[in-house]
């Protein structure tokens, strides 16, 4: 005999976002574009997505969340590690060194709570990079947030994206 699960549960409404910004401002959107392209030069894949998943759990950015964590698992990203992310203090034995130095990083870039980013935060990421690919890292951070600030500002709706469909 076969059983079949079939979801009847009503779930709540969808949100409408506020505006298409990127409609409004294509010159915004494509200057973004350009420098994600540029920051993730020479950079892990990999590290790129955990970088922006991490970040926009920070930035409780629900868009930002759906894309990567789609494009994580479409680029061979395990489902446990992409979950562990929001618990890194406990979890970091499912990371190498390398990428905790950057999920650190991440954090503090995010965050700013201090006002600066740590001089041990830094100096973790800088025994672990180069000077370029830091560089980059920082970047690729740095855009991220942009990412999620037009994102969670405009109420951009999650649940849509398919991995690749920007590219």
């Amino acid at each position: 005999m076969t059983t079949t699960y079939e979801d009847t549960t009503a779930h709540a409404p969808e949100h409408t976002p506020r505006i298409g910004w990127a409609k409004h401002a294509p010159e915004v959107y494509k200057a973004i574009v350009a420098l994600e392209m540029a920051a993730r030069k020479g950079l892990d894949p990999a590290l790129v997505e955990l970088v922006k998943i991490r970040a926009s759990q920070l930035n409780h950015c629900a868009f930002c969340l759906d894309m990567h964590t789609k494009d994580a698992i479409a680029a061979g990203e395990s489902v446990e590690r992409i979950v562990q992310l929001s618990a890194l203090e406990e979890s970091r034995h499912f990371y190498t060194e390398k990428e905790v130095a950057a999920l650190e990083l991440t954090e503090a870039v995010t965050v700013l709570t201090e006002g600066f980013v740590p001089d041990e935060v830094y100096e973790k990421a800088a025994k672990h990079f180069e000077e370029k690919e830091l560089s980059h890292l920082i970047a690729i951070i740095s855009t991220i947030n942009v990412w999620n600030r037009f994102a969670v500002t405009t109420r951009m709706v999650p649940g849509h994206y398919t991995p690749g469909m920007f590219k």
